[in-house]
């Protein structure tokens, strides 16, 4: 080499960190960057990790993976995707770098805590609850403006009742303090949940009273299925019937004891809340109550206005209650004896306490619930 040529790779030599050093200064010195970085460690990485645990514990992917280690050919078979065997690894294997997942000697194993604490049956009212926040409550985030601009809103289809049912016991201990308050113990009763989800509260119910026997409605055909198979697999359907049905349109005598409504008076629209609740008090016996529980307005918790805000874009129910509105259209709709009362303080969870008229008996005798 001559010295010329010696010359000019000392000089690269030199200039290449330099260079690189400028480089860096430049990108970490541009005022975006620091908010870029910021976002990606605060809001963005943890929204991916949410969603990705969401997704997979949906799939059941989380549940699977709980009871043994799998390799990928076994979660392909396991998710009945033959097809797609590698978009599903690229999918894993995005899991592991966000840390949710780990991955040793071929096999996918839960890492995470968040993972192996969803992955567990006993919490599944709370992976559902996630699942109900990225698939339905970020769309009503992200998507507002845009629908404003369409003229869209969300319908019931896009609502998976299934999840919604599981995702409501998340409030199951609130709802059964509730039940546990007001359902009476000695004496034969007639129920009807409108709206029974998995079917848990009536379940819960005909455990405190084995001389209960009730009539449980669902909206969602599938909901009501799967409330059904529930009630038959708890060995209650001789005492539990299950259909499906809207409360407006349910042809009832006024025969029972107790109407329940748990976290469901915001399925219908505002406008029409003292015409359901004059129906529902149709449906009950003189001096029958009536029970209903419901998230309220109010108390700053930001998962109840996110949802408040779903059902504010939505063709369908309207905004969640505000105690003394409620209060004043269960009055309006006939009902005496109207108390409002809160089972956890500072959470905006309400139990609605009302009576068909002030005087009259129950009159059960436990028979099975007649149309």
């Amino acid at each position: 080499m001559d010295l010329l040529s010696l010359a000019r790779t000392v000089k690269d030599r030199v200039e290449a960190p330099i260079t690189d050093a400028l480089a860096v200064a430049k990108v970490v010195t541009d005022p975006r960057t620091p908010l870029l970085l910021a976002l990606s460690t605060v809001v963005v990485t943890p929204l991916y990790r949410a969603a990705f645990l969401a997704s997979a514990s949906g799939a059941g992917v989380l549940q699977c993976l709980a009871v043994r280690p799998c390799d990928l050919d076994s979660l392909v078979e396991y998710l009945e995707v033959p097809q797609d065997r590698e978009r599903l690894r690229v999918w894993l294997d995005t899991g592991v770098r966000l840390g949710e997942l780990d991955v040793r000697e071929g096999c996918y194993r839960l890492r995470s805590t968040p993972a192996k604490l969803l992955a567990h049956a006993g919490n599944d009212a709370v992976a559902a609850a996630l699942e109900e926040i990225m698939r339905f409550h970020v769309p009503a985030l992200l998507d507002a403006p845009r629908m404003l601009k369409e003229g869209r809103r969300f319908s019931l289809g896009d609502q998976d009742g299934t999840v919604i049912a599981r995702s409501s016991l998340a409030l199951q201990g609130m709802v059964q303090e509730a039940i546990d308050r007001h359902l009476e113990r000695a004496t034969p009763v007639r129920l009807l949940e409108i709206g029974c989800g998995t079917g848990a509260y009536v379940r819960h119910a005909a455990r405190l009273n084995p001389r209960l026997t009730a009539l449980a409605v669902d909206l969602q055909p599938e909901v009501a299925l799967r409330a059904a198979a529930n009630m038959a697999e708890w060995g209650l359907t001789g005492r539990v019937e299950t259909r499906q049905g809207d409360l407006r349109t349910l042809e009832l005598q006024p025969q029972f004891d107790l109407v329940t409504l748990h976290n469901n008076i915001y399925y219908f629209p505002e406008a029409e809340r003292v015409e359901v609740l004059e129906r529902a008090r149709s449906f009950l016996a003189p001096g029958g109550r009536l029970l209903l529980t419901s998230s309220c307005q109010g108390g700053g918790n930001a998962g109840l206005d996110v949802l408040n805000l779903w059902f504010e874009y939505a063709d369908f129910g309207g905004p969640l209650p505000r105690e003394d509105e409620l209060v004043a259209q269960l009055e309006k709709a006939g009902f005496t004896d109207v108390r409002a009362a809160g089972i956890v303080p500072t959470q905006p969870f309400r139990v609605f306490v009302a009576t068909n008229g002030a005087d009259g008996a129950n009159g059960t005798n436990g028979t099975p619930i007649q149309a």
